[in-house]
């Protein structure tokens, strides 16, 4: 088959061109979801972990959905630690936790 035919054999004709949405896995309750609908939280060069509410810090991040049930989950599974590649102190879960306390009770 030309090259010219295969590269459109998948695409409809006349019709808009879908845009890609990226998506990622909370690390708590492993449900995939579009990037932007979940929190990322990052490991930073210095070794801290802090929200990145812009998504775009350095450093290793995990992503969590925005709802306090998997933030405990994250907590008592210790997923966040794993994906991480860090043991979170209790510290830093007190900061995280505050965080999510103005986020809802459950999953949307």
């Amino acid at each position: 088959m030309p090259a010219a035919q295969q590269s459109q054999q998948g695409r409809k004709k006349g019709g808009p061109a879908v845009k890609h949405v990226p998506e990622r896995t909370c690390v708590a309750c492993r449900t995939p979801r579009p990037k932007r609908h979940l929190v990322r939280v990052v490991r930073t060069a210095d070794g801290g972990v802090e929200v990145d509410r812009t998504g775009r810090k350095a450093g290793r991040g995990a992503y969590l959905c925005p709802a306090q049930e998997c933030w405990r989950l994250a907590r008592t599974k210790r997923s966040l630690d794993q994906a991480l590649s860090i043991t979170v102190s209790a510290e830093t879960w007190t900061v995280l936790e505050d965080y999510s306390q103005r986020l809802p009770e459950a999953r949307l």
